[in-house]
């Protein structure tokens, strides 16, 4: 019994820390649990039947087997349990969610025990997680004439397993907790540097708040005063969920505030509720709509107009805001589900429809978006089987065609991937749609959520609709400590069994990939029609249009090959003018938000819609600098429209970078990477004959908005301000703060650079190996006034660059090299005034391992600004994370401060920082 001891020592630890055992996924331990309940005599017998029905975790996990095995046990009278009747046996096998459950109750319902078949079959109705094993084996016991077996199907055919489920409340009541005033990122919610400790959900439960006990100790009192109401957590004057998905943000939202998703599975809460006064990151409402969750968009503060129409702006030229009403914290409000109202008492607020739609209803009503798809899918299996229509059960996926009016990029990728739309119907904008998926990537840190998610939902293997699966080691690449081996070798083993090419082989085989996850997969996109989804915010393709997604969505996406979603409005972005040859594309990019919110008087026109760019002559790897930011401006997601010979060059690059996988052993048994050259190579020749040319939309296309970014406008580099010390609140930590190299006036000192994550590709490499010959050959040497650390995005990057000679370059000026046979145990918590050449991967972006030292002034290549992400404040001094191109990070570290103008364009001198010039083309049909 040794690993029930070891679970006991476990326990006895976890109370130290404040926490309830932690929940059983191990079969060799439920066995043990199992044997001391059959032992009457067994003194650890009654906390382990409070183990084996409270305390383990449901689905494929293996525990979850030995789970079933014995309740199936109990059922037929092989094993007596007092305290388990054959019903709460029933009841219990109802509440473990797909895989072994379904397979024994199905072992029940079609065996010979009348009375047994059906109280199965009355459980096997109100089930969704079912798989092709399992739906086939009903439909051959129909065929062979079991009437059971029948009703089930017909059951599933009426979608009773939805429709018998208790209607939404027609008001729900909250009391409101401002949780932040200005935009407030995931990373107050879930941190970063807590990555580690998310699925342990009760574990992770506490870092709410960035650990702020005060904070968390005034959820718990609000809760206390209004037990029959639920908390909403508001980001006023901001948009709640910026920065990432981050799935456990909104398992720890609703651990805090949210309702219990059965009583014999815990820490697994749902149903939380979020609110913005500019509402919800597009990202992570989603993950809000997977558990059930209501996301509101408050607008309860408003711009000022003048007589004229004009918006009333501060000194500052920012627009001054008016409360239309108040949601201070303790504030209570009533969401009129039925009506689709906020109210505060008997005065309506809002009104809330687009929170509260049909399908949102529906993803309330099943206590989340999964049970859902899953249901849609059995009952299309049951209809065929019977041979019959689809009864409308489900609210009907809103089609919106509009005669004589073309096609964006996104709505024509979507009507080509569409499932079960009405046919011949072409869709616009606004359209509910079930589109198929082609590529999936799961990240590290992630990723440990993701194959819960998969094992709660029955899951084995990955859809056949999935042309490649990727999971990523970037996350956790900069340092191989105790937390990262104990999790990334089996999250590794597990998505490597599932089906997905993985970074880390776990038999050994080739060598270890922390390659960027963004970068991988915009290396496997190898069609500008694909649709891709990612376990990252960043996951936004330069080829295809790709949508970052929760842990949660990954784990549906990878099971069946599908999404669902609205097809988003667009912003259409061209431009015109000329670049000065001292200019990099990061400053366009910087540029591109400057002028949108100029043009559109602050308003952010790009939030929520697909941004379509006409970037035309930039291949994938400059083309996803700029894709990559549009997460920073709020996008759902972006396009990329080239020309036919930029998209030649960019899927060649692709397809040879996959075979330079493939060479590296990286390949799976179904020859998934293969799959990809393949498809690559017919895409290419496709564009190369004319048959089918590079996605472009129509000419008579409908847009939301269009922008034009001139290019003569760009005099000198752009940097994204975090603005750390604005008066108001509201307006630090945006991406909204763009500002030229000379408002620093060349004075602002710079602590620490760091040129590297998902926004540097090998151009910024030979930039940053070009600019330090350029300065030893200005001033005799390179001397470092501040540290700068590099991370390569991947290895190939690096290999090519040591085969063009670029990586012995920027090894001369180096003090540290990263070493894969010793890579790093600790994080690094000192920096000197020297060039860090780190190990590829996430590196200082992610901020859950190296950190800059607190309070220090950073300028980076990277995405994040967010407080506390890459460098956390220090006693009255804030820390800083200034975001811009890599030849002026490169500089800043040189000079320990920012560079002027004439010290900038003495650096880049003779460098080919972009070779971008809007096409001549017609880049639409």
């Amino acid at each position: 019994m040794q690993t029930y001891k070891d679970y006991m020592t476990e326990i006895e630890e976890r109370k130290a820390q404040g926490l309830q055992p932690k929940p059983i996924d191990d079969a060799a331990l439920l066995s043990e649990i199992i044997s001391q309940i059959k032992d009457v005599n067994n003194s650890n017998r009654e906390d382990s039947l409070n183990f084996f029905i409270y305390n383990t975790l449901p689905g494929t996990t293996s525990a979850a087997g030995v789970k079933a095995k014995f309740l199936k046990e109990i059922i037929l009278g092989e094993s007596t349990v007092a305290e388990i009747s054959t019903d709460f046996a029933f009841e219990q096998l109802s509440h473990m969610k797909g895989g072994p459950s379904i397979e024994v109750l199905l072992d029940l319902a079609l065996g010979s025990d009348e009375a047994i078949a059906n109280q199965a079959a009355k459980v096997l109705k109100t089930q969704v997680f079912l798989y092709e094993a399992d739906t086939e084996r009903l439909a051959s016991a129909m065929k062979a004439g079991n009437s059971i077996a029948k009703e089930i199907i017909e059951s599933y055919a009426q979608a009773e397993f939805f429709t018998k489920l208790p209607d939404v409340e027609e008001e729900i009541q909250v009391v409101t907790y401002i949780a932040g005033v200005g935009d407030i990122s995931t990373d107050l919610l879930s941190p970063g540097a807590d990555a580690h400790s998310r699925s342990d959900r009760e574990l992770h439960g506490q870092c709410i708040f960035e650990h702020n006990k005060d904070m968390q100790k005034e959820v718990l009192a609000l809760k206390e005063q209004h037990p029959d109401k639920r908390v909403m957590l508001i980001a006023e004057k901001g948009t709640m969920g910026v920065g990432s998905s981050r799935m456990s943000g909104v398992n720890n939202v609703a651990l805090w505030t949210g309702i219990s998703s059965s009583p014999y599975v815990p820490f697994i809460n749902i149903a939380p509720v979020i609110a913005g006064t500019n509402g919800i990151a597009p990202i992570f409402l989603t993950t809000v709509g997977v558990t059930g969750g209501i996301g509101i968009d408050l607008k309860n503060w408003e711009k000022q107009k003048d007589e004229n129409g004009n918006t009333i702006v501060d000194k500052d030229g920012e627009p001054i805001l008016k409360e239309v009403y108040s949601v201070k914290t303790g504030t209570v409000l009533t969401i009129n589900t039925k009506e689709k109202k906020l109210y505060n008492g008997t005065t309506e607020l809002k009104d809330i429809s687009a929170a509260l739609t049909p399908q949102k209803m529906e993803f309330i009503k099943a206590g989340g978006s999964y049970a859902v798809v899953f249901g849609k899918k059995l009952q299309t299996f049951a209809c065929a089987a019977l041979g019959i229509d689809i009864p409308q059960v489900y609210a009907a996926s809103k089609e919106i065609s509009i005669e004589g009016q073309g096609l964006t990029a996104v709505e024509k990728i979507f009507n080509k991937n569409a499932v079960g739309t009405t046919p011949g119907k072409t869709l616009h904008a606004g359209s509910n749609v079930r589109v198929e998926v082609n590529i999936v990537g799961s990240q590290d840190t992630t990723g440990l959520m993701t194959s819960q998610e998969l094992e709660m939902m029955a899951a084995t293997v990955i859809s056949p609709i999935v042309d490649a699966g990727y999971q990523s080691g970037c996350h956790t690449a900069s340092v191989w400590d105790d937390k990262s081996k104990a999790n990334i070798p089996k999250l590794m083993k597990f998505m490597n069994d599932f089906g997905l090419i993985t970074g880390r082989d776990p038999k050994g085989v080739y060598h270890a990939m922390t390659d960027v996850i963004h970068k991988v997969l915009n290396d496997i996109t190898v069609d500008d029609w694909d649709i891709i989804i990612g376990g990252d915010s960043h996951t936004r393709m330069s080829k295809g249009v790709a949508f970052g997604a929760d842990s949660g969505t990954v784990a549906l996406a990878l099971a069946t090959g599908e999404a669902t979603m609205p097809i988003p409005d667009s912003v259409k972005v061209t431009f015109k003018g000329n670049m000065r040859s001292f200019m990099d594309f990061r400053d366009v990019v910087h540029a591109t938000q400057q002028q949108m919110l100029k043009q559109f008087e602050g308003e952010n026109v790009f939030q929520g819609r697909v941004i379509e760019v006409h970037i035309g002559t930039l291949t994938s790897d400059q083309a996803f600098t700029f894709t990559d930011w549009t997460a920073e401006m709020k996008a759902k997601a972006s396009i990329c429209i080239s020309e036919d010979e930029t998209l030649i060059e960019s899927l060649e690059i692709a397809r040879d970078r996959i075979q330079i996988m493939i060479e590296k052993g990286m390949d799976n048994e179904g020859k998934m990477l293969q799959g990809l050259v393949d498809k690559a190579n017919n895409r290419i020749q496709e564009l190369k004959t004319g048959i089918k040319s590079a996605l472009k939309p129509d000419a008579n296309a409908k847009y939301y908005a269009e922008v034009v970014i001139d290019l003569d406008e760009i005099a000198e580099p752009m940097i994204a301000d975090p603005d750390v010390n604005n008066e108001d609140p509201s307006r630090r930590y945006t991406h909204d703060t763009i500002r030229p190299l000379s408002y620093y006036g060349g004075t602002k000192q710079v602590d620490l650079g760091f040129v590297g994550s998902c926004m540097v590709h090998k151009g910024d490499m030979k930039i940053l190996a070009q600019m330090l010959k350029n300065i030893e050959a200005q001033q005799g040497k390179v001397e470092f006034k501040a540290p700068l650390v590099v991370a390569p995005p991947t290895y190939n990057i690096v290999d090519e660059l040591k085969a063009e000679g670029d990586w012995e370059v920027l090894q001369k000026y180096s003090g540290f090299e990263f070493d894969d046979n010793a890579p790093k145990g600790l994080a690094r918590t000192k920096y000197e005034n020297m060039l860090y050449l780190e190990r590829p991967g996430c590196n200082l972006c992610m901020g859950n391992q190296e950190k800059a030292e607190p309070g220090d002034t950073v300028m980076a290549t990277s995405t994040r600004l967010f407080q506390g992400r890459v460098v956390k404040d220090a006693g009255e001094k804030k820390g800083e994370s200034l975001l811009s191109s890599t030849p002026v990070v490169v500089l800043s570290t040189i000079l320990g401060r920012t560079p002027t103008m004439e010290e900038y364009e003495a650096a880049v001198d003779g460098i080919v920082l972009t070779k971008f010039k809007p096409s001549q083309k017609q880049l639409v049909l």
